[in-house]
């Protein structure tokens, strides 16, 4: 026997919609087995500005690789860092 769902109610706003779901379980209002995967390729991941200070060599060098790819060197120390964090 299939469980009976219930309505989801209509919210006011995105704060009502979040207080309500922290306290209620989906499972009550969503067939889950009926879910697909959805893909999002235009969504940009969340970034966080930081400040990071480096010694004026370090840097330097850091510009020069940058100016010699072609890249902006702050995307150059992403990449190097994105690199790293998977060869982990």
């Amino acid at each position: 026997m299939k469980k009976r769902l219930k309505p989801v109610p209509a919210f006011v706003s995105e704060a009502e919609e979040r207080t309500f779901w922290e306290t209620h379980d989906s499972a009550d209002y969503v067939d889950w087995s009926k879910a697909q995967r959805v893909a999002l390729p235009n969504l940009k991941p969340t970034t966080k500005t930081i400040s990071l200070r480096l010694p004026q060599h370090l840097l330097d060098a850091i510009k020069a690789a940058a100016n010699a790819r072609d890249v902006p060197y702050q995307s150059l120390i992403k990449i190097w860092l994105q690199e790293r964090v998977e060869h982990q």
